[in-house]
């Protein structure tokens, strides 16, 4: 199964994206239709309501009186703070039954208006945003629901801001111009994005890498900082810490357009026990990836460091994404093996000296052209790299005794 969020703030046509993914296939969880089963007569969520805003908020045939508790519900922050503890726990129990009974190969679509908010992108392989400026959103609910501005303007207020819903989107879709234009849109992303997706999730399958140097993205810290939280979620207090690593670590510096993260554990078995969480968030495990290059050259630098130099300590566990349009490599290593230690060293050293990071990149060119000539897969490119990898341990490790890194 393959987990969707959507979302945008009041107005912005998260319906119209909606219905059109549930046109394509896709398995429609509606947040508001939830919010509103949740809080009918006879039910314990409008109980709540009641003793906490008062039974004015009630219509006379007993239902709930939404503009009457919007009135009281959206006049401050404590009021807003007690309406969602009140709801959505009741929604998040009803939206886990209606999942538990979804077929495991479905594409679910969680349409949550209040996704950001509740701070629940981390629990989605992939979020999707709708967007439309604020004064256009005013319009639409003037026009097409009758809201007075000043409640349209009171609630898009409430709502999470642009730079925050912007900080957890994997996919962005501009909702100003025409229903038709949005509905365009959508269906790309769908068949070119979100189906890849899940068919590759449902193969256990990664999506494939790129494998030529780009220039620098200024986003790419952003978009590993998402799924940095992603993994964090999925790994739980099992993961010790999850880094960004790699040349998309280095700001400005041209790389391949793959995201590298790296989580630390306890141990391989620590490893292992996070296959299907992994999974779930996105990550399937490539079970021919068990190690990292061993460095027999390397052994005096580890050596220094109270280390065993045997290859054991070079193993690992490898996942990727099964996303098409965010390739990401997520290393598992053990927390003090030298692998762990080294792909943090690395990303500070490059950081630190223009020299390094100049002589690597010639190495990447280089490497880049051996794969296009040869296999031209991602493990050519590689093993290209090796030679130059053999002497960078000790010099990296020599200028982290000089300036008194340590990992």
């Amino acid at each position: 199964m393959l987990r969707i969020g959507l979302t945008g703030g009041i107005g912005s046509g998260k319906s119209v994206l909606s219905t059109t993914f549930a046109q394509c296939g896709g398995i429609i969880v509606d947040g508001d239709v939830l919010a509103r089963e949740v809080v009918e007569p006879g039910t314990e969520g409008l109980a709540a309501l009641v003793d906490a805003f008062g039974d004015d908020i009630l219509l006379p045939s007993g239902a709930l009186d939404r503009p009457a508790l919007a009135a009281k519900a959206f006049r401050d922050d404590e009021s807003r703070t007690k309406l969602n503890g009140i709801v959505h726990p009741l929604v998040a129990r009803r939206r886990a039954e209606i999942l538990a009974a979804v077929a495991q190969d479905a594409v679910v679509v969680e349409d949550i208006p209040l996704l950001v908010e509740s701070g629940m992108a981390p629990l989605f392989p992939l979020v999707v945003i709708v967007h439309a400026d604020a004064e256009q959103r005013v319009r639409r609910l003037i026009e097409h629901r009758g809201m007075p501005e000043a409640d349209a303007r009171a609630r898009i207020a409430a709502q999470a801001t642009d730079e925050q819903r912007r900080e957890v989107a994997d996919i962005w879709l501009d909702n100003s111009g025409s229903v038709d234009a949005l509905i365009e849109r959508a269906r790309d992303v769908w068949y070119n994005r979100i189906l890849p997706f899940a068919h590759n999730l449902g193969e256990r399958r990664c999506a494939r890498a790129a494998t030529r140097l780009v220039p620098a993205d200024p986003s790419w810290p952003d978009q590993a900082r998402r799924v940095v939280n992603r993994l964090k979620t999925a790994a739980g207090h099992r993961a010790l810490r999850v880094d960004h690593i790699g040349s998309t670590a280095v700001p400005g510096y041209d790389a391949k357009d793959v995201i590298d993260i790296q989580i630390t554990v306890e141990s391989l078995a620590v490893a292992d026990e996070l296959a299907e969480s992994l999974l779930s968030a996105g990550y399937p495990r490539l079970e021919h990836v068990t190690q990292d290059v061993a460095k027999a050259d390397a052994r005096s630098t580890v050596d220094r460091y109270d280390h065993s130099a045997d290859n054991t300590m070079w193993h690992k566990r490898f996942h990727a994404s099964a996303d098409p349009g965010r390739p990401t490599n997520v290393h598992i290593r053990v927390d003090g093996w030298p692998n762990q230690q080294f792909a943090l060293l690395f990303v500070a050293w490059l950081r630190a000296n223009p020299g390094v990071r100049a002589d690597y990149l010639s190495v990447k060119r280089a490497a880049e052209q051996s794969a296009a000539s040869g296999a031209g897969d991602i493990a050519h490119y590689a093993a290209a790299k090796e030679p130059w990898f053999l002497d960078a341990y000790r010099r990296a490790w020599d200028w982290a005794d000089s300036v008194g890194w340590r990992p």
